[in-house]
């Protein structure tokens, strides 16, 4: 009786290591994922990026599609002139965390 409590013990033990090394790597980054903590990093950039568009004048936040992965932030979308492509990127390279600005926006 005690080598089968025993062997259920240890199989008990193995199962609960395996489980936890699976969520340990599900929250890992890859060079094409995220980690949790760089998807939150992430989003609250875009968020900041989005919330200076709409503050400002000249950037119709409504044209413009933004977009962050690992601090890189693509801008896409339709804008009428070049000033108003380049104040968007210029407002999002002042944004705290932006590693990058891949400036993607066309001009109509």
């Amino acid at each position: 009786m005690k080598t089968s409590l025993k062997a259920l013990s240890v199989a008990a033990l193995c199962a609960a290591s395996i489980g936890f090394t699976s969520l340990a790597g599900g929250c890992a980054a890859t060079a094409t994922k995220e980690s949790t903590g760089e998807y939150v990093d992430d989003a609250t950039i875009t968020t900041k990026v989005k919330a200076a568009f709409v503050k400002d004048e000249l950037v119709k936040a409504i044209d413009v599609k933004v977009e962050t992965f690992k601090g890189v932030v693509q801008l896409s979308g339709f804008v009428n002139t070049s000033a108003e492509k380049a104040q968007a990127g210029y407002l999002a390279a002042g944004i705290s965390g932006v590693t990058n600005v891949k400036n993607n926006i066309t001009v109509k």
